[in-house]
């Protein structure tokens, strides 16, 4: 295998090992606590998610750099492997999602994902998004991409109005003004409006077809964002920023499709005061 074949092996490994001891706490009791707001939850099954995702990438990569959405504690970390805040530009990473959805897990709704990328110089080579209720899980190699090792691709629906289209992100309870006319726009446009309560899944959804489009108004975490990117250029979608240019993971927002009408969704950013 290749340096990056194995990289894409050892993330859907990892997203595996993760979601399975989540899957075996969910619907039971764990403690859950709040983050920056009432809305933002962390819950005990998320942390221990990602032990295990990064107990899993140490046995291979010992000295891994990791990029991860929730704190660790020093003496649960994994032989010499690097927690980091930022993916760096240059070299090897790991970023990880342990719970992507988490207020549906502590909720008992069964869309949720552990959510892995191998990331190479800024640029995921392989990514791995599980929904273990579900029991799907879509992967990405350097080049290939599959739901269950089924090949996909995205949808070939060219009609905006017979789109259906996810709604990706926080919307703050207060101060969330701006984002009304956003809504009501896309209702406008588009066939079916749907939010899912994990970014991460509705963009694998997008790359297998299920969703024509899906869009986050503001800069998304690397770990709500980088795997599914990946996932959807690799089922030949395309993915830029608000403004219709090449997604980074510093971009203005993201916006997601099937590539057949990219413009229309972008259209609907531009219509919107504040988000052109």
């Amino acid at each position: 295998m290749t340096d990056a074949t194995q990289r894409a092996a050892v993330a859907k490994q990892a997203a595996r090992a993760g979601g399975e001891l989540a899957k075996e706490m969910f619907r039971d009791e764990f403690t859950v606590e709040t983050k920056t707001d009432k809305n933002d939850l962390v819950s005990e099954a998320d942390r221990a998610a990602q032990q295990q995702v990064i107990a899993t990438i140490a046995a291979e990569f010992p000295d891994a750099t990791l990029v991860c959405e929730e704190d660790a504690e020093p003496d649960s970390v994994t032989g010499d492997v690097h927690l980091v805040e930022d993916v760096p530009n240059t070299g090897d990473a790991w970023v990880v999602d342990p719970i992507d959805g988490t207020g549906n897990f502590v909720r008992g709704i069964r869309f949720w994902a552990t959510v892995v990328a191998a990331v190479t110089d800024g640029e995921a080579v392989g990514a791995a998004t599980y929904l273990p209720v579900l029991g799907d899980i879509y992967t990405a190699g350097p080049e290939s991409v599959s739901l269950n090792d089924q090949p996909i691709r995205v949808s070939l629906t060219d009609d905006p109005e017979a789109f259906a289209v996810g709604l990706n992100g926080w919307w703050p309870v207060h101060g969330g003004d701006e984002f009304t006319p956003l809504f009501q726009a896309s209702i406008d446009s588009f066939g079916d409006v749907r939010r899912f309560g994990s970014m991460q899944g509705a963009l694998a959804l997008v790359a297998s077809g299920s969703l024509d489009a899906a869009f986050m108004p503001r800069t998304p975490h690397p770990w709500d964002s980088i795997a599914g990117v990946c996932l959807i250029r690799r089922a030949g979608g395309t993915v830029t920023d608000i403004h219709g240019t090449a997604w980074t993971p510093d971009s203005d927002g993201l916006v997601v499709s099937n590539g057949q009408a990219h413009d229309t969704v972008l259209d609907v950013f531009q219509e919107v005061p504040g988000f052109s």
